[in-house]
């Protein structure tokens, strides 16, 4: 049956992106879509949307998204336009600059923390 409601599927932030465990990217990584990352990339992480990182995660660069969920490490300095949430077993050598920030009961944070007003990702 055709979908009545002739929405287009080149909808921005729909996309679901994935690095899988056990694979290294080494480069820069954009994105217009969510990300989930549960291996290891060697470059900056750049996402108009949402950034998710699995337990076993590592990104060695700096990383901008819209909101993200951290469960693995980042060296390198993060920039969140709304939400950053640090659950119990991230850990961040860096410095973090975001609207707002929720961090767990065991999470590591090494640097300084800049908070702002929401604001739009750029691709700077």
């Amino acid at each position: 049956m055709l979908n009545k409601n002739n929405k287009s599927d080149n909808n921005q932030g729909s996309a679901l992106n994935m690095v899988g465990t056990g694979t290294l990217i080494k480069g820069d990584i954009t994105s217009d879509g969510d990300l989930r990352v549960d291996g290891k990339i060697h470059g900056n992480v750049i996402s108009k949307s949402k950034i998710a990182l699995g337990a076993s995660a590592e990104i060695i660069g700096n990383t901008i998204a819209r909101s993200a969920d951290i469960s693995g490490k980042i060296e390198g300095d993060v920039e969140i336009a709304e939400t950053l949430f640090l659950r119990a077993t991230a850990k961040i050598i860096g410095n973090i600059k975001t609207s707002k920030i929720i961090i767990e009961s065991g999470a590591i944070f090494n640097g300084n923390c800049y908070m702002n007003k929401p604001a739009t990702v750029t691709n700077s």
